[in-house]
């Protein structure tokens, strides 16, 4: 018998799905009947929609169909992927009874609110088939192209044709849409050391690009098993498709691949993929850590709580020490760095962001860099605080890994985006550690994400602009591994002047020798690691919190005009110091970002205390906060008397050293010198006994903005003598006289004349030898030998140095 007479008897014989084709009439009934608390039908509405060209798909609540019939609901949940098009035909019969559609016009169901949860990890060959809801984030989207779902076959032997043979998701020459993209678990569901896992996730109908790289979401649907097509392939041989391969039977051309080898044993290699019908935004009642969703409502918020929780949000709300208490409740291991937490905190509630006439975008989220030696709790900062973080190290970040990458698809060969860190964190954190170790080319690749929160992508064809709503928690190392007080901010972090600008706070963390702070910081860490129970004390937990960002986050503060007058007086404040300069200049320029950054603090202040408004309080809050952070870099004394402290104690241990014999001859030279004594009483001082008066010298100290004044007079003043090429004006004496007729003025007594006169070589002294600004030459070259007279020494101004504005 041919393949033709065994089709034409076997066409009248159709076996039937009993079970699906009952599920379908319980499922029509459903529809029809399901009635809301009003006693109105819930679903007629929703099918008239459908009549639009551009919808096709029913949205049911699958807690509704457990109300109504709790078997029907459990047949669904377990025979999903036998049943669908049984329900899908359902929707078509509902819909025709109650609008006119066109006949051939295809209907899809998309179920939702499906209790249960399962993460990525939990999925295995035992729910195949079945309905399920998984979450994960975005990481690879495909553009949305035609998918096969049955065909018509011609058999190349008898000329046989065989209708309707459903495609089980293989490659074929297609025609319904479908959008392919690919989830992976998040930070928070992966365990220590594991890689995250993935998951193909195909889309249909209205589902197609519903979801972007970067969001997280919960998919609905069932897994399912498809070909794994590059497996099928031998390595280094490519599979190709070709419409006309010769060599058929009967001398016909066939169409197929080559190419491929051992086909029949390969073929058995198969992957999971998962089957999507509803997409939706992780809902935070199940663990989700959307902060950002800016249309919600104080009500819609509420609902998604239970009473208990109601009430705590509310409580906390009214908490006269909210501030200190989430402070406390965020980082309860890490002692100190008061202000660091509060920036943070902040930084987490954000500000409000805002569209222009024009269509531009203002950010409302807040930037923030802790700059400080090593072991001040940089990365305890930034690993340990968010609801929703995405951590990533600088040195091991390229600009592609933060920003989007483009790459080609396994399968299809197309170009495809692939999110980098930055995506990921939409609507949340970016924490990027060893911020210093970046590439200065990798660092101006995140320019555009920082001030317009978008990525701008142009590669191997693709061109896009993509989102990146994140707020960026940088930490870095000063230059040399310690913070040089001495030196500005600008110098000691290795950051472009741009990048500086992008951030709204700059934290600087000193490691400084202090015994109150010592002592508590080690309690702290043995009580760590002794009593991890006691010691750390929380007010709210990190689900409070959570609940609390949530709600606080919906509330949009207006600046009333009290308000406004105040900041721009703040900012009026520190554009007239930044340019008087002096004591309280600041580490640089301050510009209309800073008063846009003191907009967003404020912002985030009234947002905190669920205030409508933005009132005075929080504004003076916010320029306290950005005054601390990035306007004072506080510098120490420069002690100038350090060279005499060190030849007294050098003095001493040489005369402690001396043998008896010598003091034998030393006695006698003082018993000779006897009647001397008078003027020479301090040189008992060789011998190790110093009067006591001599200890009691105060030591010389000049604050660091008269040093850095004074030294930048010296150098001003010998750079103009170097270029009038007055040799005279460079030697010591007549730079010290110099400088004493400068200051003429301020000079009353004689007394003050000689303290003027040793203070100013001294200053000389240090520049020489400490700061290498200056640089001493004797008169036949550089400063070396004994016979040059101290008063003939010339100084010159370093080449390498730079004058700081």
């Amino acid at each position: 018998m041919d393949v033709a007479t065994a089709t034409a008897e076997n066409a009248g014989e159709i076996v039937k799905d009993e079970l699906a084709e009952k599920c379908q009439k319980l499922f029509q009934a459903f529809l029809e009947e399901y009635q809301t608390g009003d006693g109105e039908v819930k679903y007629v509405r929703e099918a008239e929609e459908l009549i639009r060209p551009e919808r096709n798909t029913l949205a049911v609540s699958f807690t509704d169909l457990e109300g109504f019939n709790q078997e029907l609901a459990t047949t669904i949940q377990e025979e999903y992927y036998r049943v669908y098009p049984f329900l899908c035909r359902a929707v078509r019969n509902f819909a025709r009874d109650h609008g006119n559609v066109p006949l051939n016009k295809e209907f899809y169901v998309a179920l939702e609110e499906l209790p249960t949860r399962h993460k990525i990890r939990e999925l295995s060959s035992m729910r195949i088939g079945t309905l399920v809801r998984i979450s994960g984030q975005v990481v690879r989207t495909h553009p949305v192209h035609p998918e096969l779902v049955s065909g018509t076959f011609l058999c190349m032997d008898c000329q046989a044709l065989i209708k309707d043979v459903p495609q089980q998701f293989k490659y074929s020459p297609p025609t319904i849409c479908r959008n392919p993209v690919r989830v992976q678990e998040t930070q928070a569901e992966l365990p220590r050391g594991s890689i995250p896992r993935s998951l193909e996730i195909v889309l249909r109908a209205e589902a197609v690009e519903m979801a972007q790289a970067g969001d997280r979401c919960d998919f609905t649907g069932t897994l399912i098993v498809v070909p794994d097509v590059s497996q099928l392939t031998t390595p280094g041989v490519r599979a190709e498709t070709s419409t006309r391969v010769p060599g058929g039977p009967q001398g016909f051309e066939v169409d197929g691949l080559k190419g491929l080898k051992a086909l029949g044993v390969r073929e058995l290699s198969y992957r999971l993929a998962f089957l999507a019908c509803n997409v939706a935004p992780t809902n935070p009642r199940f663990g989700g850590k959307e902060l950002r969703d800016e249309e919600q409502t104080a009500e819609s918020i509420k609902s998604q709580m239970t009473e208990k929780e109601w009430e705590k949000v509310f409580e906390m709300s009214q908490d006269k020490n909210l501030y200190h208490n989430l402070c406390t409740s965020l980082f309860p291991t890490i002692h100190g760095n008061d202000e660091v937490k509060r920036g943070i905190l902040l930084m987490l509630f954000g500000g409000v962001p805002k569209t222009t006439m024009e269509g531009i975008s203002l950010r409302g989220d807040v930037n923030l860099c802790i700059v400080g030696d090593p072991s001040t709790a940089k990365s305890q900062h930034v690993e340990e605080f968010s609801p929703r973080a995405v951590y990533t190290s600088g040195k091991a970040s390229t600009a592609a890994g933060l920003t989007a990458a483009v790459v080609r698809d396994e399968e299809s060969g197309e170009f495809v985006i692939e999110a980098g860190a930055l995506m990921l964190a939409d609507n949340g954190v970016c924490c990027i550690d060893e911020f210093d170790k970046m590439d200065l080319k990798d660092q101006v690749a995140i320019h555009e994400a920082m001030e317009q929160q978008t990525i701008s992508i142009t590669k191997a064809g693709v061109k896009a602009t993509l989102n990146a709503r994140t707020s960026i928690l940088a930490a870095a190392n000063p230059v040399g591994g310690r913070y040089d007080r001495s030196k500005s901010l600008k110098q000691n972090v290795n950051m472009t002047a741009p990048i500086m600008s992008r951030f709204d706070l700059f934290f600087i963390l000193v490691d400084d020798c202090n015994e109150v702070t010592d002592y508590a910081i080690a309690r702290r860490i043995v009580d760590l690691h002794s009593r991890i129970a006691e010691s750390v004390d929380r007010l709210y937990s990190l689900d409070e919190i959570r609940r609390y960002l949530l709600f606080a986050r919906q509330f949009k503060p207006k600046i009333s005009s009290e308000s406004e007058e105040f900041i721009v007086e703040q900012y009026k404040r520190l554009r007239q110091r930044d340019s008087s300069g002096g004591v309280t200049k600041s580490a640089w320029r301050i510009t209309v970002r800073q008063l846009e950054s003191m907009i967003r603090l404020s912002e985030g202040m009234a947002r905190m205390h669920c205030c409508d408004e933005v009132q005075p309080k929080h504004v003076k809050e916010a320029f306290r906060l950005l005054n601390k952070s990035i306007i004072r870099v506080e510098t120490p004394d420069i002690n100038l008397g350090q060279d005499d402290d060190l030849e007294e104690e050098e003095q001493q241990e040489d005369g402690n050293a001396i043998p008896n014999g010598v003091n034998a001859v030393n006695g006698l030279t003082n018993g000779v010198n006897g009647p001397t004594n008078g003027t020479n009483g301090n040189t008992n001082g060789v011998e190790g006994h110093a009067e006591p008066g001599s200890q009691a010298k105060p030591a010389l100290r000049l604050s660091f903005p008269e040093y850095r004044r004074i030294s930048n007079l010296l150098v001003l003043h010998l750079r103009r003598a170097e270029e009038a090429e007055e040799e005279e004006e460079l030697k010591k004496s007549a730079v010290v006289n110099w400088y004493l007729k400068e200051i003429e003025s301020e000079i009353d007594s004689e007394e003050e004349l000689v303290n003027k006169k040793g203070l100013i070589e001294k200053v000389l002294h240090r520049l020489v030898h400490y700061d290498h600004i200056l640089i001493e030459l004797s008169p036949s070259g550089l400063k070396g030998s004994e016979s040059a007279d101290t008063e003939e020494v010339v100084f010159v101004v370093n080449p390498n140095y730079t004058l700081e504005d």
